[in-house]
């Protein structure tokens, strides 16, 4: 029985597929007809595009240590492989139509050979990418190089392939890719992967596996040592992807920040891929609406100790605790543009009107603003036009300087190259020197004692906020444990008062003990008390908010488990170590 519901899975899961690939079966599996010319293998392409490109700041950061957020289920929940998901026909489904595409496109007659290489190129980019995000969920999974007929029970009962087995393949992929994209002009900034895209994309994938490797003693996967030391080796691709993008000189730092966030027009300064939104294509998103939303989202709020790692504009770490609106002055202009400053305006029924922190909306006060268009039209409702980058030269700045940082090969020049290029042009930090002593606060935090590194992690995690890379940062430094750590909000110098937070003769919170009541005084309720998911205050009465939501991360949720209902169709999957 367990045979004919493995092979019914099979064909569901190898057969069905995303609207773009809806076709007549027979025209589907008749590919000598399918492919017929080129333009059917860049219809079939892009396909890819439609349905595979990664999501970006629209898969949001769910309750990393810097962003307090209102829930945490992987974090919080009693988890085990009977809830875990991400094994089913949908999720296997890219690989599939990837695969088929490579056995099938070079029956397009009378293209060249570099144009054939250009396609496979692509499809096998999509495969590494595919993979990859299946490594950093479970660890190694079974590798499929061509489609699996329903009837092909070896191979449908394959057992994971290792981690270093599959992460090796990733790397042939993106080589390959590297190697073979082109940089033509019909297919650079034109929704299609061109070779830049592959390079930014591979600095990121080979940063990833070389720190963790690195930051993991043991394989998470088999609980084992590692079966041999290949941090260096993926470190050293990620620095020769991120060196081969810089060495063309086709991308740089702009002077807008916040501009890369807000606006419909693409940036090809500095984004290398991103997400197209068009209010009068139809095509639109809801980021505004989950930012301004204390229902539709998570009320995603930063951290104070995060807020805190905000230089000075002179470049001097910033070390006091003041009052809201004393926190904005002099500080990395970036700051001011991803969290609502007490200059910040929006425009409510035509009309410009400074606006605050809205404690309905966030659970420390430090309220983002990063992707909001600043117009309450776009506040509960899913008509948001700003294009959303995904990954972009800022980013590949600081993979390159991470990885060779990690490799013990980073100079003052890469310093000035990379992170004094960013801190600079998008922070307005006016003195930005080679680090020479560990900051005491962030080598408290971070646990590690290199100054270049840790200024690396500062910038990291300011640059990147809210872009979908802060857990993956967390994971691969083993440094899961900060996600449990306490959230901290604004300071509060007394109970019991109300609070005009950016002095516009409006009071914007009322903070009181749960015993005392509000009083009748303005603003919206703070209540502190000790209920999970409530506020209490550092020193009792005064100090700052402290969010309080119990999580618990455990070194078992490095990775997740294989699903159970995955183990039961296919006996030969072995679950993670400590899973078992």
């Amino acid at each position: 029985m367990k045979k004919i519901v493995l092979i019914a899975s099979a064909i569901l899961l190898f057969v069905s597929c995303d609207d773009f690939l809806q076709r007549d079966p027979d025209a589907k599996l008749n590919s000598e007809t399918y492919f017929a010319n080129e333009t059917a293998l860049k219809t079939f392409i892009n396909g890819f595009i439609n349905s595979y490109t990664p999501s970006s700041a629209l898969a949001r950061e769910d309750g990393s240590d810097i962003i307090a957020v209102t829930r945490t289920a992987y974090y919080i929940d009693d988890w085990n492989p009977n809830v875990q998901s991400g094994w089913s026909s949908g999720d296997w489904n890219a690989i599939y139509n990837i695969n088929y595409f490579l056995a099938h496109f070079r029956e397009a007659p009378g293209l060249s050979e570099a144009t054939y290489k250009h396609y496979e190129a692509t499809a096998r980019f999509w495969r590494a990418l595919q993979y990859w995000n299946k490594v950093c969920t479970f660890g190694g999974v079974p590798y499929y190089f061509e489609p699996i007929d329903a009837d092909d029970e070896e191979m449908l009962y394959k057992a994971r392939d290792s981690r270093e087995v599959t992460m090796n393949y990733v790397l042939e992929d993106l080589n390959f890719a590297c190697e073979n994209l082109s940089t033509d002009a019909a297919w650079v900034n034109n929704a299609h992967i061109s070779k830049y895209i592959a390079l930014a994309i591979k600095s990121r994938i080979c940063l990833f596996e070389g720190t963790y490797r690195k930051y993991h003693k043991t394989n998470p996967e088999t609980g084992s040592a590692w079966a041999a030391d290949e941090s260096a080796k993926y470190l050293n691709e990620a620095v020769d992807a991120a060196q081969k993008l810089m060495a063309t000189g086709r991308y740089s730092i702009v002077t807008n920040y916040r501009g890369l966030f807000t606006t419909q027009a693409l940036n090809f300064t500095e984004n290398i891929w991103y997400h197209q939104y068009s209010t009068a294509a139809f095509h639109t998103h809801d980021l505004t609406w989950y930012f301004t939303s204390g229902s539709m989202g998570s009320k995603w709020s930063g951290d104070h100790e995060f807020i805190q790692t905000y230089l000075n504009l002179d470049g001097t770490p910033h070390t006091t605790t003041e009052e809201w609106a004393e926190e904005f002055k002099n500080r990395d202009q970036r700051m001011a543009q991803t969290w609502m400053p007490p200059t910040y305006t929006k425009t409510i029924a035509g009309t410009k009107v400074t606006t605050a922190p809205d404690f309905a909306v966030t659970y420390t006060g430090y309220q983002p603003i990063k992707w909001n268009l600043d117009d309450n039209t776009y506040d509960n409702a899913s008509i948001a036009n700003n294009s959303v980058p995904i990954i972009r030269y800022a980013e590949v700045l600081l993979n390159y300087a991470e990885a060779k940082a990690e490799l013990g090969t980073f100079t003052e020049t890469d310093w000035n190259n990379t992170i004094a290029v960013l801190r600079k042009n998008h922070g307005g930090i006016t003195n930005t020197p080679y680090p020479t002593q560990a900051d005491p606060q962030l080598a408290a935090y971070y646990g590690i004692n290199d100054p270049v590194l840790l200024e690396i992690r500062r910038e990291r995690a300011i640059e990147l906020v809210f872009e979908g890379h802060r857990v993956n940062d967390l994971m691969r430094w083993c440094r899961g444990d900060l996600l449990n750590k306490q959230w901290y909000g604004l300071y509060i110098p007394e109970v019991n008062k109300s609070y005009d937070l950016n002095g516009d003769g409006t009071m914007d919170i009322n903070v009181y003990l749960q015993a005392d009541g509000n009083g009748g005084r303005k603003g919206t309720p703070v209540m502190i008390s000790n209920a999970n998911g409530g506020w209490t205050l550092e020193n009792g009465t005064s100090g700052r908010l402290m969010y309080n939501l119990a999580r618990r991360f455990t070194d078992q949720r490095y990775l997740h488990p294989i699903p159970a209902s995955a183990i039961v169709l296919n006996p030969n999957l072995e679950q993670n170590a400590a899973w078992k």
